[in-house]
């Protein structure tokens, strides 16, 4: 062995480290809670879908934390991967275009804001899902918990996806995971008696999702003393005063399920119009 050349030698034992026996993963389905050997083994054990969830950090008015989207995102995400099986939840996406910053346009108007142009959003996507497919991930599922940004989700899964062809690897688009909330759980709310609370942001719904996955990022006391919060305080319609995590949870199950269905029939990787 001293006789062979320095690098024959860290070859070897890398090459032992790549081949040890696998070790029993934590119970986790979060990839930034995993060793470099637990995901070698999870990919290699059949764990090859990648969930990829993008929030983004915005105001949602004076009763909800700015990084609503990054924690509902996230939680979500993780029931999603161990209803679905055999898929990893990758580190929530929080850098996501909000409006521009010359002049100040959309949620950049209010400080608590955090964008970056459509360019540097769909670049920072596409790269992470190459970093996931080289390591051995055939399917990556992008879901967005924010409006502003789904049409450059399809469009990196569209490009990656053309990109991608001949090289066993696909990017799944789940616009049903956003779709749903303003969609069949705006209407399930206006059937149950909350048709003048659902509006289009920190409203009703976005305020009980929120006390559903983590009410800690709701201020429920000074909301709850509060008049009808206005478009002026970043509330755009509707009224939140009356959200509770009952009614919340109904939209993040219309979400998980939504989007386990979407993974379920995903059986050729296209896109669903």
């Amino acid at each position: 062995m001293r006789n062979r050349p320095a690098f024959l030698a860290a070859a070897s034992v890398l090459a032992a480290l790549w081949c040890a026996p696998a070790v029993a993963s934590p119970e986790t389905v979060d990839f930034t809670d995993l060793t470099w050997t637990e995901i070698r083994n999870a990919v290699q054990g059949g764990d090859t879908t990648i969930i990829v969830p993008v929030g983004g950090t915005e105001q949602s008015g004076p009763y909800i934390a700015v990084g609503k989207h990054d924690v509902r995102a996230l939680l979500l995400a993780r029931r999603i991967a161990r209803a679905a099986g055999h898929a990893l939840v990758a580190p929530v996406v929080a850098y996501v275009p909000e409006g521009g910053t010359s002049p100040r346009t959309s949620h950049m108007r209010f400080p608590g804001t955090i964008s970056i142009t459509p360019a540097t959003f769909r670049a920072l996507l596409s790269d992470a899902a190459e970093s996931f497919r080289v390591q051995g991930f055939t399917r990556v599922v992008l879901i967005g918990d924010h409006g502003g940004y789904q049409k450059d989700l399809r469009t990196v899964a569209d490009t990656l996806n053309h990109r991608w062809q001949g090289k066993g690897a696909h990017v799944l688009y789940v616009p049903a995971y956003y779709d749903v909330v303003p969609g069949a759980y705006a209407t399930w709310l206006r059937q149950h008696g909350h048709a003048a609370e659902v509006g289009m942001h920190a409203d009703l719904s976005d305020t009980a999702l929120m006390l559903a996955l983590d009410p800690a990022l709701v201020r429920t006391q000074a909301l709850r003393a509060a008049p009808l919060p206005t478009a002026a305080q970043g509330v755009y319609g509707g009224d939140p005063r009356r959200a509770d995590a009952a009614l919340g949870q109904v939209g993040a199950d219309m979400q998980v399920n939504a989007t386990v269905a979407a993974m379920q029939h995903d059986a050729t990787g296209r896109n669903s119009p």
